[in-house]
């Protein structure tokens, strides 16, 4: 088993003409993704290598594919506009690539959300991948290795870093996802650990945090109440001044919260096991999965 997204996923792309949908596409059919649809309005009654067709709107991709996820990689002043429009297809999941939306936006987006089916993952974040079934999003398939770990990060560089030491240990992957770094997401900690906790399939947590904000204190609370299965984290930023952004909007230190130390002294507090540095992510995991 795995989380959200499996060999039966029908996954369309919003964006597919544009020159990262188009790269990122091919990379998810030569996966093995079921890409069964595109979206460009303006474009359609194309096919995208001559296979995939492209459709105007996301709602007669739907209509004519079944596709039931989808994926966006458009540019920022559009993003919102695609998300509401994949949420009122009543898509299962969406998947949003995109860096740079505006806050105001996603508050927007996340209003109009509310009472919906569909979830979330992103904006500003890698997506999501079940080793050997489906891969929705940037990240390197070639890393990733069928098995047991649940992977959960804000960051993409690290979700990478932590899936490698994994692979390389031998310690396969249900799924990995990539909530993104932005202080407004669709799909949070608890989301992600809920949906482990109850997957049969994983075995173990890895979860990655950043400085800034409260995800991580709530994620680990939740793992303090409702986990068994072992957890590991590694929190990002540890030697970030105060006040100062770190690459992801997310990631601000501000109002004396969210700090490393604060999200560290936590995770100890819930029982998770913390990796000293990026580099023992992996081994930090493996010996304590062994208790």
């Amino acid at each position: 088993m795995s989380i959200w997204v499996n060999q039966n996923t029908r996954l369309m792309v919003q964006g597919i003409t544009g020159s990262a949908g188009a790269f990122h596409a091919e990379q998810m059919l030569d996966y093995g993704t079921k890409l069964v649809a595109g979206v460009t309005p303006g474009k359609q009654g194309q096919k995208f290598l001559d296979r995939v067709p492209v459709f105007h709107s996301v709602k007669a991709a739907t209509r004519e594919t079944k596709a039931n996820a989808s994926v966006i990689y458009v540019p920022a002043a559009f993003a919102a506009d695609a998300i509401l429009e994949a949420v009122n297809a009543e898509l299962d999941l969406v998947v949003c690539i995109t860096e740079g939306i505006p806050v105001l936006d996603m508050v927007k987006v996340k209003r109009a959300m509310a009472g919906s089916k569909t979830r979330l993952i992103g904006p500003n974040c890698p997506g999501i991948i079940t080793p050997d079934e489906c891969k929705i999003g940037i990240m390197p398939g070639s890393i990733h290795k069928k098995g047991h770990v649940g992977v959960v990060s804000r960051s993409g560089t690290l979700t990478y870093e932590a899936v490698y030491q994994l692979t390389q240990l031998g310690l396969g992957q249900s799924t990995c996802v990539g909530i993104g770094g932005d202080p407004v997401n669709g799909t949070n900690f608890v989301d992600v650990l809920k949906a482990f906790h109850e997957d049969p399939d994983t075995h173990g947590v890895v979860m990655i945090g950043e400085i800034g904000g409260t995800a991580e204190e709530e994620a680990a609370e939740f793992v303090r109440a409702h986990m068994k299965k072992p957890v590991v984290g590694f929190i990002a930023g540890s030697t970030a001044p105060e006040g100062r952004r770190m690459g992801h909007a997310g990631a601000v230190i501000s109002g004396g919260q969210g700090t490393a130390k604060d999200k560290i002294q936590a995770f100890k507090k819930a029982g998770i096991a913390i990796a000293p540095t990026p580099a023992e992510i992996g081994v930090t995991y493996r010996e304590h999965s062994r208790k």
